[in-house]
């Protein structure tokens, strides 16, 4: 297989993983299939955050910007099955409750929800939805596209300096592989890109991303000693807010 099939491959396995959209599947997928589709994470910022823009904007010519931004936001989970959202649950969970490193683990893995991963929800759910709620509409479309672009890789860089901890059986084992310097340039030029399309000033908002993605990272080592899916996950929702916020303040001077 040449590497241009074999990096289309991984594109359509990173759609698969990452969404809930139903493409055909093209004979088995492999362990390097899910090792390689990492790279296309913020890739899959594109897919979603293309359709939640396109959602907000066609919502908000009839209805009120608050109805239209939590259409989007609904529209966003459903397309990734809320993957993140409960990737955040579970750290909040972990976090909150485990008093050792085993025992966040053991937590996390829970897949019942409890109170601190209940109050992260909302918390997040909330920010992101009054951001949406409050930021220009003429600007919006391209704010939500480089929001999940630039989270995705805020989060999927976690995998060039941290490990995967772990043990057993795990839907992210296949992709916990550290990324080659080639593959962490593809994805920062996939994921950065849509800043493009933004004015020169917002792009002051990756300074907040990158104190969540670097505190984020001191956190996960010093409490569990790397990272796991969920900390992925997580990290993508926070840094997805940073992004918002900080265009927020920006905007606002």
């Amino acid at each position: 297989m040449d590497a241009v099939s074999q990096e289309g491959r991984a594109l359509r396995t990173a759609v698969l993983f990452f969404t809930r959209i139903p493409l055909p599947l093209c004979g088995e997928i492999s362990s390097d299939d899910l090792r390689r589709s990492a790279t296309y994470f913020p890739a899959i910022g594109w897919l979603v955050g293309g359709v939640g823009a396109g959602v907000l904007w066609s919502a908000s010519r009839v209805l009120p910007l608050s109805v239209a931004a939590g259409l989007c936001l609904t529209t966003t989970a459903l397309l990734t099955g809320a993957m993140h959202e409960d990737a955040l649950a579970d750290v909040c969970d972990g976090f909150g409750g485990g008093a050792t490193r085993e025992r966040t683990l053991e937590i996390m893995k829970d897949s019942h929800v409890g109170a601190f991963g209940v109050v992260g929800l909302i918390l997040t759910l909330g920010l992101r939805w009054q951001a949406l709620s409050t930021l220009p509409i003429t600007l919006l479309p391209a704010i939500i596209l480089a929001a999940h672009t630039v989270s995705r890789t805020a989060s999927v860089s976690l995998m060039t300096t941290l490990d995967y901890v772990r043990e057993g059986p795990s839907k992210a084992r296949a992709l916990s592989s550290r990324l080659s310097l080639p593959r962490t340039a593809i994805t920062l030029v996939t994921g950065l890109a849509p800043l493009l399309l933004l004015p020169l000033r917002l792009w002051w908002a990756l300074v907040p991303v990158l104190f969540v993605r670097l505190a984020g990272a001191a956190r996960f080592k010093r409490r569990i000693g790397g990272y796991t899916g969920d900390c992925l996950g997580a990290l993508q929702q926070v840094a997805e807010i940073a992004f918002l916020l900080g265009v927020e303040v920006l905007l606002c001077r």
